[in-house]
């Protein structure tokens, strides 16, 4: 895992088409328990695009863990462990239900670090999404890899709790995983292989997926302030699992809000902010 080789990788591009179908933006709605009938044409809200664009891989090339093996857009790095840790949106138009769209992928940045618990690679990612020609959504990730932790999961930190404005109880079963999982084409076995998850990853279960907790996140964000958001950032902190309940939060700030999700037990899982 020679540094060089991994900076290498850094301003790659890809380039995706997709036809944002309607029956997948159904499917999610009927995931997430939105009750409204979507249409060709309407406004894809920030986060649903994730259920698009993703690679088809045969089965045959995924990796242990589920992901698909390494060294295709993303550089190789062969630290074991990986997860998104951090995101954020610009929303300059709205990308529409049912239109063909274009993602450009951008490998912005590998950075090696040592961080406590040993070697840290963090994988920033930018995208861009247009359709007819315009750009209608700017996003940029941040993945990390790191080793195995010995021993196991080490627990959850508990946090100081904060005022909210705003409260929202939800909770994430097993059927919520496998649906997101099977709408996102994601077979990455922390979210469905209780065997797994327990056994090789030393989880005490099957663990949420980021993405699906910042779409609920940026969802009520959007649904408290009242309006269409024009930016969303958020940042993991610590795993939440399944049938945990847990409550969606936030407070008025300037133009927008502040936003977290915390446990049943007062630990912060994700930080958020929103700009309408």
């Amino acid at each position: 895992m020679g540094d060089g080789a991994l900076e290498d990788w850094v301003g790659r591009t890809e380039t995706v088409e997709d036809d944002l179908r309607l029956e997948n933006a159904r499917r999610l709605a009927a995931t997430l328990n939105i009750g409204v009938e979507l249409k060709g044409g309407d406004p894809l809200p920030p986060g649903w695009q994730w259920i698009y664009f993703n690679p088809v891989v045969a089965s045959s090339e995924l990796d242990v863990d589920g992901h698909p093996k390494r060294g295709g857009f993303l550089p190789p790095v062969t630290l074991p462990r990986r997860m998104w840790a951090a995101g954020a949106m610009t929303m300059e138009g709205a990308l529409e239900i049912g239109r063909p769209a274009t993602r450009l992928s951008t490998l912005e940045d590998v950075v090696s670090k040592e961080g406590k618990s040993g070697p840290l690679v963090f994988v920033t990612v930018g995208h861009i999404y247009s359709q007819g020609g315009d750009v209608c959504l700017r996003e940029r990730q941040e993945i990390v890899y790191r080793e195995a932790p010995e021993g196991g999961f080490p627990g959850r930190r508990k946090t100081e709790s904060k005022e909210a404005d705003w409260q929202e109880l939800s909770v994430a079963d097993e059927v919520l995983l496998f649906r997101y999982s099977a709408v996102t084409f994601n077979a990455h076995r922390i979210h469905h292989d209780l065997a797994y998850v327990r056994d090789i990853e030393g989880y005490p279960g099957l663990v949420v997926h980021g993405p699906l907790m910042a779409t609920q996140l940026a969802g009520f964000a959007a649904r408290v302030l009242g309006g269409a958001l024009r930016s969303f950032s958020f940042r993991a902190v610590q795993p939440l699992f399944a049938g945990e309940t847990y409550e969606l939060k936030g407070c008025a700030a300037a133009s927008g809000g502040r936003f977290w999700i915390e446990s049943a037990e007062g630990h912060e899982i994700m930080t958020a902010q929103a700009e309408t």
